[in-house]
């Protein structure tokens, strides 16, 4: 042990009236183990040469030999042995003699952290018997010759996770003596979703690829009416990344022994991924301006992110929602938590969680951005883990809502979930944690109300089914993508959608109910929005139609307002006016156009490229508002990625990367990122200046490590110029 005994009493934490020991909670640190523990005096003849001795301890830990191929943790770029609770793995010990059983007594003992306990699962003997119990700790030999015996062990199925030193133990007359600390035998144990005790256990093959072993994901993002697809590398496998996400359980003080528990383990994530409370690891910004860090959409996956808050122990600028999902995922599939990164559109942030999203209009129909608090997000994303959840009634267990974006606090911290989708689903939002917050992400109610001059609010429209229209994820074993709104929410306007609102709202999910007499729609008139594809530096059309389905005339007062968004649906400025009287007239549709010009949106344009547009229109002879609201985003182009010549494993390739500058303007101060797992670690390349339509070239060499279908990852970034990806499958041939 390197620590001094001066060092050691500075960093003593201090010890309350409560407890004899100190909290643990540091895989890192470690504890003195003697080497020989005397029952009482030695005699002085007593030479410890004269015992049972181990002269090696074989680990079978590299990723072709039998204990990384059978836990499937092959993957992992890590020279120690990593296995999985629950399964028996091998080790083999050479001592300085023929074993004998009649004569010899020795035992493992692993050991986490600085304060080791047996009733904590911190000290852990494991003794030689001649049967192995499935799920609990113990060791069988399974082999002997010569001076060496092979051992098979099983750990506990609710073992803690994390790094354990290993010790032999020999017991002697006069004392036990032990092998010496040696980090080459270190031991990770990680979660088992191939083992059906475990509580993350997965019982389909194709799941269990896709979402513990698959290092590369899709983020989709845009709107509900133009949806975008990234990749995203998880890179859970990369070197160090698994001792950076144990850091993270130090990090956020996780006792060790509660490190069995995978709801313990998502609930404490959740917190230490976002900056805001703890100091964790990314620290989120959604205004535009990124000084001193990487802009979020810069980012090509997790691994950057997770190191560099290893090294440097600070927050690492800057992260929106997407970049929090895929750091957690990173960190769930890393520890054998099966989990996946999943996208809601229209997501409502509802700040007084009633279940409404309440935009108030001013005496013209405009929204009024003062007093309007709520707001829509185009999108969010946020993850899913999947586990048992032995603390709440049956039915519970499967996929929890895990969320590290920092918007709501919990229990005195930003943090979300682990939320059950069944409990969201039939409303039954007591059951902890979070859930009454994700019910309103994915139900809520957006309400227009105009303010009277006298201060009285009138309800002027309602839209039910504005909200959580469409959540999606990658689908397993391929890119596309898979629909799950129905594991969240039953049919809008079916029974069980009626019967789960009443079921929340008796568990105490606030909804402000709209009296009748206040509210009643214009029910023969129709108002539709539709907007041509828009392409960035491009002019494009928005087309406003009504229906009128009565015998009547009607004249409506219609104010159309064109925002530049942030994706949090929280409006930057107002960059098109324009209103105009339309004549409706019996029985009949009418169109009208309005052309929106790219001088007009390119100067305030923010990094996700996103329009709103409003529409309300007040018809003149009632006095009823109809009201719509729509999300945009421009098209943006894409980066292309090609390889020259042989793709193998350990020889040189080369890959270029190109874009065309599609604006009317000079790009200044550009930089490219690409990564791969199992290709290139993460290079970056900066260009002063792309002028307007010229093309970039960057060509590059590098050494894959990993044979398979591998996939590279590339993004652009400037400040004129932000989400710019492209990607390309490359299949990487065995030497």
């Amino acid at each position: 042990m390197s620590e001094t005994t001066g060092a050691d009493e500075k960093k003593q934490p201090p010890v309350n009236g409560r407890r004899a020991l100190p909290s643990s909670n540091s895989n890192d640190e470690e504890n003195e183990v003697p080497e020989m523990e005397a029952f009482g005096l030695i005699p002085r003849g007593f030479n410890p040469k004269d015992y049972l001795r181990v002269v090696d301890i074989y680990m079978f830990k590299d990723p072709y030999e039998i204990n990384k191929q059978q836990h499937h943790t092959d993957k992992y770029y890590s020279p120690k042995l990593i296995v999985r609770r629950g399964q028996p793995f091998q080790i083999q010990i050479d001592f300085n003699r023929p074993y004998n059983p009649q004569m010899d007594q020795f035992w493992l003992e692993y050991l986490i952290g600085r304060y080791p306990q047996q009733n904590k699962g911190t000290y852990i003997p494991v003794l030689v018997g001649d049967v192995l119990k499935p799920g609990q700790w113990g060791a069988k030999i399974t082999h002997r010759e010569n001076n060496s015996i092979r051992l098979s062990i099983m750990s506990s199925v609710t073992c803690i996770v994390g790094k354990f030193r290993l010790y032999v133990a020999v017991l002697t007359p006069f004392g036990i003596l032990r092998t010496h600390r040696n980090s080459a035998t270190d031991t990770y144990i990680l979660f088992n979703p191939w083992c059906q005790q475990d509580a993350v256990y997965l019982d389909d093959e194709k799941e269990r690829e896709e979402y513990v072993l698959n290092d590369v994901g899709v983020v989709y993002h845009g709107d509900i009416n133009e949806i975008k697809v990234r990749s995203w590398s998880y890179g859970q496998f990369e070197e160090n990344v698994l001792d950076a996400c144990l850091f993270l359980m130090d990090k956020a003080e996780l006792e060790l022994s509660g490190r069995g528990n995978p709801i313990k383990i998502c609930r404490v994530a959740s917190a230490v991924i976002n900056s805001r409370d703890d100091n964790g690891v990314i620290a989120g910004s959604w205004d535009n301006t990124y000084t001193n860090g990487v802009a979020p959409s810069a980012w090509t996956g997790s691994v950057d992110i997770l190191l560099e808050y290893y090294s440097s122990k600070q927050p690492v600028r800057y992260g929106q929602c997407w970049v929090f999902a895929g750091v957690f995922n990173t960190f769930l599939r890393c520890l054998g938590i099966p989990a996946r990164l999943v996208t809601t559109y229209c997501s409502a942030h509802d700040n007084n969680a009633n279940l409404q999203l309440d935009f108030f209009l001013d005496d013209e129909g405009k929204v009024d951005t003062k007093l309007t608090k709520d707001s829509v997000w185009n999108y969010h994303c946020w993850n899913e883990a999947w586990m048992t959840r032995p603390d709440l009634p049956v039915g519970f267990g499967g996929w929890q809502v895990v969320d590290g974006t920092p918007q709501e606090t919990s229990d005195g911290m930003y943090r979300c979930g682990p939320a059950s989708v069944q409990a969201i689903k039939h409303g039954h939002v007591c059951f902890q944690f979070d859930a009454p917050f994700v019910y309103a992400e994915v139900n809520g109610d957006v309400v227009y109300v105009r303010r009277e001059k006298n201060g009285t609010q009138v309800v002027e429209n309602i839209d039910t089914t504005h909200v959580g229209r469409l959540i999606v994820t990658k689908e397993v074993g391929g890119d596309g993508m898979r629909e799950i709104t129905e594991d969240y929410k039953f049919q809008e306007g079916s029974e069980e959608e009626r019967l789960a609102l009443e079921t929340a709202l008796m568990y105490g999910v606030k909804k402000q109910t709209t009296q009748d007499t206040t509210y009643q729609p214009q029910k023969d008139v129709d108002m539709e929005l539709q907007v041509q594809k828009a392409v960035l530096g491009r002019d494009f059309k928005v087309t406003i139609i009504f229906r009128n389905k009565s015998h009547n005339h009607y004249m409506a007062t219609t104010y159309l307002s064109g925002n530049i968004v942030f994706y949090t649906g929280v409006t930057k400025n107002e960059f098109k006016k324009h209103s105009f009287t339309a004549k409706l007239e019996p029985s009949s549709s009418s169109a009208f156009d309005v052309v929106i010009k790219s001088s007009e949106y390119l100067s305030d344009l923010l990094d996700q490229a996103s329009f709103h547009f409003f529409v309300t229109a007040r018809i003149k002879e009632t006095g009823k508002v109809l009201a719509i609201q729509k999300a945009v985003g421009l098209e943006i182009p894409a980066l292309r990625i090609k390889t020259q010549g042989e793709t193998v494993a350990g020889r040189e390739m080369s890959v270029t990367v190109e874009f065309t500058n599609p604006l009317k303007q000079t790009l200044e101060n550009v930089t490219l990122r690409l990564e791969g797992p199992g290709v290139l670690r993460t290079m970056k390349k900066e260009f002063r200046q792309i002028p307007a339509n010229s093309t970039l070239i960057w060509e590059l060499k590098c050494f894959p490590r990993q044979p398979g279908l591998r996939k590279l990852i590339a993004s652009l970034n400037c400040d004129a110029l932000r989400h710019v990806y492209g990607e390309l499958n490359v299949q990487i041939q065995k030497p």
